[in-house]
């Protein structure tokens, strides 16, 4: 058995995330029991207790989503279970670094609460936007953004490469309006607005790069214990590279989780957890196939969907799988 985990991105999250962990498994207290003065809010409250319009501002639903990633790997982790694997979509990341022990569960939600408050001070006063595209070929939303960046001065580009058919594309709403427009034109079936705070893995995020890099100066960053599949370059660590860097790229450029999926893949996964709420990445790798026979999709959200993602996961194990 080969075992990954994927790690759940920025909107994915919902109210009350975390609060039954807590409750139940006292390991993970220490987590959300991050002082309300090391990250200018109080995180337990935000994740357990505030309304979906508060929990969905950026600054605050990336360090609550990396927070609950933390304890349900921590979870895992008592149960004796480690992937062989982890990556994650775009703040998921961090997430997966926390699981491969390059950061401790506190610097992933520190470096989260600063890289929120980062992009969307690159994102004030401008009118920007995001906008799935079904349906469509990245060549088509490349040419699609190239022409509406031509007719209207502003930025069209690619931003998640997320499974076959789906491309999101982001920057200033004209651009990104009428690049939509295009891209039905071009045979599209359909163009979903999405409901962020910016123009995320743009080159609009350049600000938050340039600031990002800036704080990994002061940041430790530990030894990896196992690979992560990073999403700029959907494979591990290459010669050359380092994680700041490619962090750094991250904010600013696509991420291409299809390609994550298929290299996992290759590499004979056969079997991926979600961890995070929903199950936006399992409908991404469902789209990606060809699918081996043998793969087993499982959820890690609610204490009962852990407890059986363990039971499962064990009796993999356990059969040699």
């Amino acid at each position: 058995m080969k075992l990954a985990f994927l790690y759940a991105g920025q909107g994915s999250q919902v109210p009350g995330m975390g609060a039954e962990l807590y409750a139940c498994c006292p390991a993970v207290r220490p987590i959300f029991d991050i002082p309300e003065e090391t990250l200018g809010f109080e995180l337990k409250k935000t994740c357990f207790e505030a309304p979906p319009e508060t929990l969905a501002q950026t600054r605050y639903t990336q360090p609550c989503m990396v927070a609950f990633a933390a304890a349900v790997t921590r979870v895992f982790r008592d149960a004796g279970i480690r992937p062989d694997y982890a990556a994650g979509l775009s703040l998921g990341e961090y997430s997966a670094l926390c699981c491969a022990g390059v950061f401790t569960a506190a610097q992933a939600v520190e470096l989260a609460a600063f890289r929120g408050r980062a992009m969307e001070e690159a994102a004030a006063g401008r009118r920007c936007g995001m906008t799935a595209l079904l349906g469509a070929s990245q060549e088509a939303a490349r040419e699609a953004c190239r022409q509406a960046r031509a007719e209207t001065g502003r930025v069209a580009e690619i931003a998640n490469l997320n499974c076959p058919g789906q491309v999101v594309i982001g920057g200033e709403s004209a651009a990104v309006d009428r690049a939509a427009r295009l891209a039905l034109e071009k045979g599209a079936k359909k163009a979903v607005p999405l409901a962020v705070g910016g123009p995320f893995h743009t080159s609009l995020m350049a600000p938050a790069g340039r600031a990002l890099r800036q704080r990994f100066r002061d940041t430790e960053f530990h030894p990896m214990e196992l690979p992560v599949v990073f999403n700029v370059t959907a494979r591990p660590l290459g010669e050359g590279e380092s994680i700041p860097g490619l962090l750094v790229r991250q904010v600013q450029s696509p991420t291409r989780f299809h390609a994550t999926i298929r290299w996992l893949l290759a590499q004979g996964v056969d079997t991926v957890v979600e961890i995070g709420p929903g199950k936006v990445l399992s409908g991404f790798v469902k789209k990606s196939g060809p699918l081996p026979e043998e793969l087993l999709l499982l959820q890690a959200e609610t204490l009962e969907s852990i407890q059986r993602a363990i039971y499962q996961i064990k009796g993999r194990m356990k059969d040699g799988a």
